[in-house]
């Protein structure tokens, strides 16, 4: 089926296959979309206009008022502080420790952060804070170094800090201002809800979300030079700097900025949404940009192997790399007694226009 008509088919395609043994036993249907810096469709399965939310696929693209203001500087964040603004961080001693620096140069406290608490991506804090009959910190949650960023851009705009969640609020509209931009979409057109931390959340096509990630990584010249150097540090920093963007162990983003060795950012949103921006190349001079959303919401066992399953067929991840990527797709499926017996895999062939 040509791009043409699996577009015009307004129907999720098949992107994940379950199997066990001989048999499909589940599939993982959705939508993906890959452009270039210039708008120009690069492949695209299911219905790239489908409307979702970005969810923390969206942070480097929240971030970016942050750094073109001049928070950042004013408040003397390093590249690893600007990384964990863009990350959904695992809540380890280390992203708890750049967090609360961040609050620290800003002035403030963990209780300005409005993000909640839950327990923590990394297994082994997690356990810990069990053995030690404690309960998850605001600082641990994924969102912080976000929301810290947030309270930033709060300050260095004159903003009340105690309503910088709010959709009204100057950082907020500011943000939905850059994000409406990056995605082409106009303001009123973005379908607006509330994320798992509280803030706005957006909801913009999967191909719009696509052009975000290729503008992102490749900055086109109509924009603000505050921007465009905006940007570059915000790649620069999460290329630099991955644990802050995931964690430390058993983190797919961190894991595939690695193995981009300095060629690409990636970014997992909740709800089986992926982004990955890949920087200009001899195989994609002006960059990609890739988003794609599994239709169940499944960001376990199908988003990973999707979208490495895109990277390596845009020729940008290599299949027989030895990097620990390989070990994400496919994945093995074993019993209870530790037998192989099946394994998920990507599903699809895309239909790449490499001109």
């Amino acid at each position: 089926m040509s791009r043409h008509d699996a577009s015009e088919a307004q129907v999720p395609a098949q992107l994940v296959e379950v199997w066990r043994g001989p048999i499909v036993e589940s599939r993982h249907r959705g939508h993906l979309a890959a452009v270039d810096a210039t708008g120009k469709t690069i492949t695209e399965l299911g219905r790239p206009k489908a409307v979702t939310y970005i969810r923390s696929s969206g942070k480097p693209l929240q971030a970016i008022p942050l750094v073109a203001s001049g928070a950042a500087d004013r408040f003397d964040f390093t590249e690893q502080e600007i990384a964990i603004a863009c990350g959904s961080h695992s809540g380890e001693p280390m992203h708890v420790a750049t967090v609360q620096s961040m609050l620290t140069k800003i002035g403030l406290d963990e209780k300005s952060l409005k993000c909640g608490a839950h327990v923590p991506f990394s297994s082994e804090v997690a356990r810990e804070l069990v053995r030690n009959q404690q309960q998850p910190s605001v600082l641990q949650n994924n969102c912080s170094g976000k929301h810290a960023g947030m309270l930033g851009l709060a300050v260095q705009l004159s903003a009340p800090t105690d309503s910088y969640d709010q959709p009204e609020s100057r950082v907020q509209l500011l943000i939905k201002q850059t994000v409406s931009g990056f995605a082409d979409v106009p303001l009123d057109e973005i379908v607006m809800g509330t994320d798992g931390c509280g803030v706005p959340v957006f909801g913009v096509p999967v191909r719009a979300m696509a052009l975000m990630y290729a503008r992102l990584i490749s900055p086109p010249n109509s924009l603000e030079n505050s921007v465009r150097v905006a940007c570059r540090r915000i790649v620069k920093a999460m290329i630099d700097f991955p644990e802050m963007v995931g964690g430390s162990k058993d983190r797919l983003d961190t894991e595939l900025i690695r193995a981009g060795k300095g060629r690409l950012i990636s970014k997992i949103g909740a709800e089986g949404v992926y982004t990955v921006g890949v920087l200009p190349c001899d195989r994609w001079p002006s960059g990609l940009g890739l988003a794609l959303k599994v239709d169940d919401g499944d960001d376990h066992r199908a988003s990973p192997r999707a979208v490495i399953g895109a990277l390596r067929q845009l020729d940008v991840l290599d299949e027989n790399d030895g990097s620990p990527i390989s070990a994400y797709a496919p994945i093995q499926i074993k019993n209870c007694r530790g037998d192989l017996v099946g394994e998920a895999r990507a599903a699809f062939t895309l239909d790449i226009d490499r001109q």
